[in-house]
């Protein structure tokens, strides 16, 4: 099969106005999204039932799950296979190592850092610690080293092991920019028919809930930062009028495409977080935080293998714990993973898979670890003088931290600043990513389909704020990751199919004894 044919998609010509992947994912959303305005009651009481069977039932199943990615990162990078490179031989990367770790860092993080940093460990110190008992010393050590585990180098396996797929498939195969090609070695030329139409469906509704989510957060903390410094009531018109403001903003930068909107943006992020750190980290117990840091990594790496599949199997009191936090938080990676994959698999072209790998997985973990470090001990510290702190709202935890500290009012400003650039950013991706799969993978999907999947996600976005708020986002979060985790298992067990068939072909252990001809890739499944 030519490669001009090979690329060609089955709705080539098809207007992406009748287009079935586009027209079932909206159709879903759109469902889901009245229902919720419609029946608010009903759907936060139904949503959260579904929930708790979820999290009883495959609580087990997430942490074998995640964990396998892991392991499955950690193999590639040990492997001969790490040499492959994302692209044909001799390709380098389209962007700066800063530039790309700056774009899947944003894409991948960034309002949720700024969200969790001083609510989560606050949480697990003051008032549901994981194993020890809430306001020891042995809490907050437990505090923040779950803090660790749930934004570390799993979280990141995860969008790694996804994006590496899509990367590998799409640069090195020359198959279309669809998380359904990623599985033709396992189900062949049937993923150009409706099985594969399926697929990038359910990737579609996975990566707009789980986009949608991460917008409801961040509406409730921007609109939380506007009361403290403006005043301004943190109410639900409030934060439906943020959202509707940050979609004109990210619409304009969408359209701007990546080159210039998210590259930018992405930047500004790196620059903006780095400084309110480095002003948190001066204005706070600067060498308490810097030995947590320290000694936190060494008890993260102490425990890892324990906190990875710790069930707490026979302590109800516990086990729930793992189910509001961990579990939530594997399924919002999950539920996060075509999105951010697809993202950083765009701006990936050229690296090899060792080199993709070591990066995606320890240099934003770090940057993680060193901010919840940060922001963790200031807000321990607070709490030690004003235990009311804890009774605060998670969205609204960061900006009391501040306010007992030194230049709390111009902090507090570029926290806002910081989150509605986060806020743009992860949208304006999301777009982007959405109408690459709504267009059959085409790289520079079209201005109008970005915009239309810009109104979607907000409208979503603010239908479930206003039908259940935190609650209700959490709730579909947590649903949708479950479906599409069958698909993750599917893209891992075709992933190391094809790169160990690659492998062998090129008589890669050492050196490779030979490599494909450029246009010309080594595929497992070409007559299957």
């Amino acid at each position: 099969m030519n490669e001009s044919t090979r690329l060609k998609s089955p709705d080539s010509g098809r207007s992406w106005r009748t287009n079935p992947v586009l027209l079932a994912s909206l159709g879903i959303l759109t469902a889901l999204a009245l229902i919720s305005a419609i029946f608010p009651s009903w759907f936060q009481h139904a949503t959260s039932a579904v929930h708790a069977m979820v999290t009883h039932l495959f609580g087990w199943y997430y942490l074998l799950l995640v964990s396998a990615m892991v392991f499955l990162c950690v193999y590639f990078i040990l492997s001969p296979a790490g040499a492959i490179r994302l692209g044909d031989p001799g390709s380098r990367p389209e962007y700066s190592t800063l530039s790309w770790l700056a774009m899947l860092f944003s894409a991948g993080m960034g309002i949720g850092i700024v969200f969790f940093g001083a609510a989560e460990p606050l949480a697990h110190f003051a008032v549901s610690a994981p194993r020890a008992a809430p306001g020891t010393r042995e809490a907050m050590s437990d505090a923040l080293r779950y803090s660790f585990f749930h934004w570390g180098i799993h979280a990141w396996a995860i969008y790694a092991v996804v994006a590496l797929s899509i990367a590998y498939f799409g640069f090195r195969k020359k198959e279309r920019n669809l998380l359904s090609m990623t599985l033709k070695p396992l189900f062949g030329q049937r993923m150009e028919g409706p099985l594969g139409k399926t697929v990038d469906t359910l990737s579609i509704v996975a990566t707009a809930i789980g986009v949608s989510t991460t917008l409801g957060f961040g509406a409730m903390q921007i609109g939380s930062g506007m009361d403290y410094l403006l005043g301004v009531k943190n109410t639900l018109p409030l934060q439906l009028a943020v959202i509707s403001v940050a979609t004109v903003l990210f619409l304009i930068s969408a359209i701007s495409g990546v080159d210039r909107g998210v590259q930018t943006l992405s930047n500004l992020n790196v620059r903006l977080a780095f400084v309110l750190l480095v002003v948190a980290l001066c204005i706070g117990p600067t060498v308490l935080a810097l030995n947590a840091f320290v000694d936190t990594i060494g008890s993260y790496l102490h425990m890892f293998f324990r906190m990875s599949f710790r069930t707490a199997a026979f302590d109800d009191a516990h086990h729930a714990w793992i189910e509001k936090w961990t579990l939530f938080y594997w399924a919002w990676w999950l539920s996060w993973s075509p999105f951010v994959g697809i993202f950083i698999a765009r701006i990936s072209k050229g690296r090899t898979v060792r080199e993709f790998l070591f990066y995606v997985l320890l240099v934003p973990t770090l940057f993680s670890f060193l901010w919840f470090s940060v922001f963790g001990v200031l807000a321990t510290d607070v709490y030690n003088a004003y235990p009311q702190l804890s009774s605060l709202p998670a969205e609204q935890t960061l900006f009391a931290v501040l306010q007992a500290y030194p230049l709390s009012v111009p902090l507090s400003a570029l926290t806002v600043l910081l989150i509605v650039s986060f806020f743009v950013t992860s949208a304006d991706s999301a777009t982007y990513v959405l109408a690459m799969l709504s267009e059959n993978g085409r790289l520079k999907p079209g201005n109008m389909l970005k915009c239309v999947w810009g109104i979607v996600i907000s409208c979503v976005a603010g239908a479930l704020l206003a039908a259940g708020g935190l609650d209700g986002l959490l709730n579909v979060l947590m649903i949708s990751a479950l479906p599409f985790s069958a698909i993750v298992i599917l893209i891992m067990a075709s992933l190391f199919i094809e790169l160990r068939h690659e492998q062998k072909e090129m008589g890669l252990y050492i050196k490779p004894e030979t490599q494909p001809e450029k246009g010309n890739p080594i595929r497992s499944y070409e007559n299957v």
